[in-house]
């Protein structure tokens, strides 16, 4: 069975030493009325007592339990339905929800640590809160003021459940050629027939309702993805006052799908058979809308992969403390040494460590970025966070799983082995480099769509944050990738004819040098903060250790794929493949 604390004290200095949130918080009209360092710092203290204690040490029996179709009906674990009405109770399902209709309105900073110990906790059970919370984003953009006063307050409250219904059998990533139909109705309603899949907590008995996203084409809509239009379809009908009726809408869970890993969480093929809907935002403008809700999950897979792998480092170290095998230090034959005296096994362990903890801080980063746009109106802050929303879902999704992996090879054999629950953890996090837009579409989206989409400007905002960044912490190895990734940049910039072929091809490859730069940044603004550290002694030095691995041992990866992406491209002809 695998152990988990959650990590306040990085998550604190990450918080209020890194990024100093506090400040933009005390400074801010809205914010400062709700929220300020000490209760942030009680809040992540409560979180990690409810994801250590309540959620966690049930994370392997809800793997092994996994979700039960009968009929339409899906049951979760028993235990689910403890947790989950003692998560509605604690307020934690309308942590940054809108308070004008019963959310608590917390910055995204400090929700994003929640989100990150929730998925170390079990990944499964943080799917059905986590969907919800990204559809009442969504609502709050483009559902009128009825529907929001009528169903945002029972999402916040948890007494109901959301999804989002996008993905059909024959079209996947390609929304486009979706063959899901909207039919006008004379009362202004619409009805919804096709078939859904992957649809994550679909149907489950721990809600009363579930208020289904769902994208769909009108009888004249144009081709293509220019002709999709979102609905809002809810498993129950409701009354002129919202409330839920015991009419049963005419759709449908028609199976669960077996899955590598998530076993406790219901992903369902949904069959909609001429459903209640109602249009949410404009017609035909169904894809911006749901866009919407998209980008806020992708940034929660990037807490996917930063809490999987937390766990998994934790567990990781413990066995390599406790596991005794070989001789490095002590010379008597009848005796062993911790594992952790190894070099290979310290390699693995401090890759794991390093990738983490900069995976954290660069969350909070983000975050704090969609924060400056939110409640500061920073368009700026605004560029930024849209640029690294792909970035965040693919490079921490990426490397989270790498990191699972290696903490699972620090176990040998009894990593591969049930009883120690390593390989739960590089089964449950596997999906998140998949769902949402695999991470080669993030690829896509970021060096073919938005690196160049404002004239580079967002690029060359973070690149000069980085450059100050190294005239108060000199580092020369990420002084040196910054200046030969702002060459690349510029070359790149100006082969417009060849431009969308090279990213094409080089998307990933771009993605990655830019993570690993940024991971960089991370650790030298780390390096900076440790000054003011208020958290030990023992604590500053694991950072200093942490950071100089990365330096030296991680980012000279970085050159590989800043090599690749130079290299002059010839067509690949699929047939020979």
């Amino acid at each position: 069975m695998s152990i988990y604390q959650a990590p306040l004290a990085d998550m604190r200095f990450n918080l209020f030493q890194l990024w100093k949130v506090q400040q933009f918080w005390s400074g801010n009209n809205i914010l400062s009325e709700r929220i300020e360092a000490d209760t942030a710092s009680a809040i992540l203290d409560e979180a990690g007592k409810v994801t250590a204690e309540l959620i966690a040490p049930k994370a392997q029996l809800a793997d092994e339990t996994g979700v039960q179709w009968q009929v339409g009906n899906v049951t979760t674990p028993e235990h689910y339905k403890v947790n989950y009405q003692q998560l509605c109770e604690g307020g934690w399902t309308a942590l940054s929800g809108d308070p004008e209709y019963g959310g608590m309105g917390m910055p995204k900073s400090l929700a994003t640590l929640y989100e990150e110990m929730m998925c170390s906790a079990d990944i499964a059970f943080s799917l059905y809160s986590g969907l919800t919370a990204g559809a009442c984003v969504t609502l709050l953009q483009y559902a009128d003021e009825t529907t929001k006063q009528h169903i945002l307050p029972r999402l916040y409250s948890g007494e109901w459940s959301a999804t989002m219904c996008l993905t059909e059998a024959h079209a996947g990533s390609d929304l486009g050629i979706m063959r899901t139909q909207a039919k006008p109705q004379a009362d202004g309603s619409y009805l919804i027939s096709g078939s859904k899949i992957f649809i994550t907590a679909g149907e489950h008995d721990l809600t009363d309702n579930i208020i289904h996203l769902v994208l769909a084409k009108l009888p004249d809509a144009p081709a293509g993805s220019r002709g999709i239009s979102l609905f809002l379809v809810p498993k129950f009908m409701l009354d002129t006052n919202g409330h839920k009726t015991e009419l049963r809408n005419s759709l449908q869970c028609g199976s669960v799908e077996h899955k590598m890993g998530i076993h406790a969480s219901a992903s369902c093929v949904m069959n909609f058979d001429d459903a209640k809907g109602y249009l949410l935002g404009e017609p035909n403008k169904g894809l911006a809308a749901m866009f919407t809700m998209m980008n806020y999950e992708r940034l929660a897979m990037g807490s996917q992969g930063v809490g999987a792998a937390e766990r998994a480092f934790q567990n990781a170290r413990l066995y390599a403390n406790d596991r005794l095998q070989g001789r490095v230090v002590t010379k008597d034959a009848n005796k062993a040494d911790p594992i952790i005296q190894h070099p290979d096994v310290q390699r693995m362990l401090l890759t794991a460590k390093a990738l983490t903890e900069a995976g954290r801080s660069f969350s909070v980063y983000v975050a704090h970025q969609l924060d400056q746009a939110k409640f500061g109106e920073d368009q700026n802050a605004l560029a930024v966070a849209s640029l690294l929303t792909p970035v965040t879902k693919a490079f921490l999704t990426d490397r989270g799983f790498d990191s699972c992996v290696m903490a699972q090879q620090v176990f040998g054999g009894h990593g591969y082995i049930k009883e120690w629950g390593m390989e739960q953890w590089v089964r449950d996090v596997r999906i998140a480099q998949i769902y949402e837009g695999t991470n080669g579409i993030q690829a896509l989206d970021f060096a073919g769509r938005k690196l160049f989409a404002d004239g580079g400007a967002a690029i060359q905002q973070i690149l000069q944050e980085i450059a100050a960044g190294l005239s108060v912490s000199p580092q020369p190895a990420l002084s040196e990738l910054l200046n030969q990734y702002q060459v690349l940049i510029g070359s790149l910039a100006q082969q417009k004819e060849a431009l969308p072929s090279l990213l094409q091809s080089h998307a990933c490859d771009l993605l990655d040098l830019t993570g690993y730069l940024l991971f960089g940044h991370m650790w030298n603004k780390t390096l900076a903060a440790l000054g003011d550290c208020i958290e030990g002694e023992e604590f500053i030095a694991s950072k200093r250790q942490t950071a100089d691995f990365y330096f030296s041992r991680i980012m000279p990866k970085a050159y590989g794929y800043l090599h690749i992406v130079q290299q002059s491209l010839s067509a690949i002809n699929p047939s020979l493949i």
